[in-house]
């Protein structure tokens, strides 16, 4: 008769080839062969891709607006946040880099890139900092800022 530390270790045997019996179970099944996939039914995705040809079904118009947006835009296209695109006017610190009239925030953080990058301002070591020249000091209130702290300073700068 086995001791208690042999039983534990037939019965530990026994489940771990029960998990593995389990697990060959659980694992998908083959693809089919090339000409079978050819009889076979159209899947959902073959479906989508043929349904803008054929005309609208009623429930089909019944979609969403949202949904409706997107399908006639195409689904790839992302709506853009109408705050972002809003023209904010520069300080006098920040005027010197990206001049006086009012931009939006997008297009302020590409000037002060374009700026940063045609007086080679970047760290060469550490490409994520930025060496600040006098004008750029105004505007950060030190010499050396990282990418991730550059916006946060550039935003006080924009009302």
């Amino acid at each position: 008769m086995p001791t208690k530390a042999k039983q534990n270790t037939t019965a530990s045997k026994d489940t771990t080839a029960a998990k593995k019996a389990g697990a060959a179970k659980a694992a998908p099944a083959k693809k089919a062969s090339p000409a079978a996939a050819k009889s076979a039914p159209a899947t959902k995705a073959g479906v989508a891709k043929t349904a803008p040809a054929k005309a609208a079904s009623p429930s089909a118009r019944k979609s969403t607006p949202a949904k409706a947006a997107s399908a006639k835009t195409g689904s790839s296209a992302r709506k853009v946040n109408p705050a972002l695109l809003k023209p904010l006017q520069p300080s006098k610190e920040l005027a010197a880099v990206v001049g006086s009239e009012p931009l939006p925030r997008p297009e302020v953080v590409s000037k002060v890139w374009d700026y940063i990058k045609k007086h080679k301002l970047q760290d060469p070591q550490n490409k994520r900092e930025i060496m600040a020249d006098e004008k750029l000091q105004a505007v950060f209130g030190k010499n050396r800022v990282t990418m991730f702290e550059m916006n946060k300073h550039l935003a006080q700068h924009l009302k």
